[in-house]
């Protein structure tokens, strides 16, 4: 990857670099399979629970609004959150886990991580030109997705990468922007989806300053936990909450680094992060979230579907290594130029969670349906 005219993204177009990255990444093939991978619930429990689309869907609408409010580029932070997770394997993060398990086990150290595989699927795996792999994004959205909010010091990144992105600094603005809105959001639709599917309790929640918080801004609008509505209206509410901590506390940090800098500007790392929740939100937000772990994410019936999850990972992994006739042909052609068990974790991280299934029953023996 040579810094060229291509690679910053520079050329004829009506539409500005950013908002190119975007309609880039709306129409990629990794971007339609979010539809159906799991968030927390998988895919084929029920309509209604997130997805990493809508998941990403969501994490985009704050992160526009928080950027729209401290003055950043709006169209930057939309296309990092809409690419954030294009990297997610199947079953959410366990499915990570078991391909980094089964990778690093059979001698591959590198292994998988979520964030540079998102970044992976930006800049080879998708192929939408004859010349070159990739989509041909900008810098600075390859920086948002490939860091977030912090130096990123792996030791498995080429010389490509550790020779043209400053891995020692902070990203940009708009990508830690995009970083708190994506715990804005999964924190709040997780408690949506868990109260919807039973697994918590608002009585679990409530045992919690913030949620106590929440909760009177629900009773000042007329609706109490009996309220059919109050699921609804405390979501909402959260949101709001913590939506407008981050963008009164952000503010002032914003407008000093914007004087200093220009933008996309990465920030040294020895400077403290310019933006993020006050003292009091923050902490109640990280013992919220560590409630979440303990009742909801811990929860027998996610750990049995979770369970299943790397049961079927596993299986695929294994039997692409053993047998590589069982890939297609697409598939098998990459091997003369990439380490075999590198393209079988490729192909098995694109998959969704019903096309993992599917195949895994397959080479099971296990009719469905």
């Amino acid at each position: 990857m040579q810094p060229s005219q291509r690679f910053f993204g520079f050329e004829d177009d009506f539409r500005d670099p950013f908002a190119r990255d975007r309609d880039r990444v709306l129409h990629c093939s990794s971007f339609r399979r979010l539809e159906y991978k799991t968030q927390v619930f998988l895919n084929h429990e029920g309509d209604y629970f997130r997805t990493r689309l809508t998941h990403s869907l969501e994490v985009s609408q704050i992160a526009r609004t928080l950027s729209r409010q401290l003055g950043l580029n709006e169209t930057l932070s939309e296309v990092i959150a809409l690419s954030h997770d294009l990297g997610h394997t199947p079953f959410g993060h366990i499915g990570g886990d078991i391909l980094d398990e089964m990778l690093q086990s059979d001698g591959h150290p590198n292994g998988f991580e979520h964030n540079f595989q998102s970044f992976r699927v930006l800049t080879k795996l998708e192929k939408r030109y004859p010349d070159f792999e990739g989509l041909n994004l900008t810098f600075a959205t390859l920086e948002g997705v490939l860091k977030h909010s912090y130096p990123y010091h792996k030791p498995f990144l080429p010389s490509e990468i550790t020779e043209h992105f400053d891995l020692d600094r902070h990203p940009s603005l708009e990508a830690m922007v995009v970083d708190h809105a994506d715990e804005i959001a999964y924190t709040s639709h997780d408690i949506d989806d868990g109260i919807k599917y039973g697994l918590i309790t608002f009585a679990d929640l409530l045992e919690e300053p913030l949620a106590q918080r929440v909760d009177r801004m629900v009773v000042d609008e007329g609706i109490g936990q009996v309220h059919p509505l109050y699921r609804h209206r405390f979501v909402a509410a959260l949101i709001k909450l913590l939506v407008e901590d981050f963008i009164h506390t952000s503010r002032p940090g914003v407008e000093t680094h914007r004087r200093d800098a220009p933008i996309c500007a990465t920030l040294d790392a020895a400077v403290p992060l310019p933006v993020g929740f006050s003292p009091e939100i923050a902490t109640g937000l990280k013992r919220l979230k560590k409630r979440l772990f303990t009742t909801l994410y811990r929860h027998e019936k996610i750990v049995r579907k979770m369970h299943a999850g790397k049961a079927c990972i596993r299986t695929l992994y294994r039997a692409f290594n053993e047998d590589t006739s069982l890939l297609p042909s697409h598939q098998k052609a990459l091997i003369d130029r990439r380490p075999q068990a590198r393209v079988v974790a490729d192909y098995i991280a694109a998959m969704t969670d019903r096309y993992a299934l599917k195949i895994y029953h397959e080479l099971s023996g296990i009719t469905v349906g």
